[in-house]
């Protein structure tokens, strides 16, 4: 091989093995972008530090290795389809969304952008995924409900309100998980002999008439089914179960904190840090149609003792010491 030769060899191996480790070192520096799509309520509030956490202990720097786009819809469903849009135009690498309303706006926008669902209820029953198994699709991540836990409320409630034979239930019919858990209690309603009568909520104006309507029918407790409406408006919600003497119960524990007299059910923090290892499983190349869907493994109870003390009831001892939390 001749001199003029050799140096040919010499700079096309060179180049080949240069083209790898610079596709490696751009691939590095790449800034991966992760979308949120909240519908807002205390869920994104509560779990966007857990959230940024899980990721920092994953091995992720904000604004150096990753960054969050974050659109944040306060309640408004009439904004999902615009925030969802935005994202997908951007473009993002991974979404992730609370709220079903979010979630179906979302679903329209895009069918090839991963997405994690961090706070959605009844994703099989929804149509978001086609089991828990296998999501199948481009969406996968955590449901916020597991079975039987919707029936925990009747139970709780008719055990610190036992003469309570009518439960009023805020929901929202165009939430399909709102209607299996609807099922769910007006089942364990019959079984604890108490009636759940439903009001339909999609803003503060139907939240108010909503209270109005139960002082004409003899209400003695009162369930909030998860919903940014009702997330953006709980203080609202709690003063007027205070001013009607409800026992209420809430999934999340921010309503007792605001004053219900009960939450059961998964924790923020717990799904929002669950998010983020969804996110980090795709980042690194996995698909969301083959990471089964995740349900939550730990439920809490917080019990607020001066709401109780203001309804005039008398927690049961037995009950204080299931609880996770008191508020005294």
């Amino acid at each position: 091989m001749s001199q003029g030769q050799r140096r040919k060899f010499l700079l096309a191996a060179g180049a080949l093995l240069a083209a790898p480790l610079a596709a490696q070192a751009q691939q590095a520096s790449r800034l991966a972008r992760v979308g949120v799509l909240a519908g807002g309520g205390a869920s994104w509030h509560a779990g966007s530090e857990p959230f940024r956490q899980r990721l920092r202990e994953l091995g992720y720097v904000e604004d150096r290795t990753i960054t969050l786009v974050v659109r944040n819809a306060e309640g408004r469903a009439e904004r999902y389809r615009e925030l969802a849009t935005e994202l997908v135009q951007l473009p993002v690498d991974v979404i992730v969304v609370q709220g079903n309303a979010a979630l179906v706006a979302l679903k329209q926008a895009t069918q090839t952008i991963p997405i994690v669902m961090a706070n959605i209820g009844d994703p099989v029953g929804a149509g978001f995924v086609a089991s828990l198994a296998k999501p199948g699709g481009n969406i996968t991540g955590l449901s916020n409900m597991a079975e039987g836990v919707s029936a925990k409320w009747v139970e709780l409630l008719k055990e610190v309100a036992p003469k309570a034979t009518r439960l009023a239930v805020l929901w929202d019919p165009r939430n399909v998980a709102h209607a299996s858990r609807w099922r769910e209690i007006q089942l364990a309603g019959k079984a604890l002999r108490v009636t759940p009568l439903a009001w339909e909520v999609r803003g503060p104006d139907g939240i108010e008439r909503a209270f109005s309507a139960m002082g004409t029918e003899r209400i003695g407790a009162l369930i909030i089914l998860p919903h940014p409406v009702a997330g953006e408006n709980r203080r609202l919600i709690v003063g007027l179960a205070s001013k009607h003497q409800l026992p209420a119960i809430y999934p999340f524990r921010d309503f007792a904190e605001a004053g219900c007299l009960m939450s059961y059910g998964p924790t923020n923090v717990d799904l929002w840090r669950g998010a983020a290892e969804f996110v980090d499983k795709i980042l690194k190349g996995a698909k969301p149609a083959d990471l089964p869907v995740a349900q939550p493994s730990r439920f809490e109870l917080v019990i607020n003792l001066k709401t109780a003390g203001a309804l005039g009831l008398t927690i049961p001892q037995s009950l204080l010491l299931r609880a996770d939390r008191v508020i005294e």
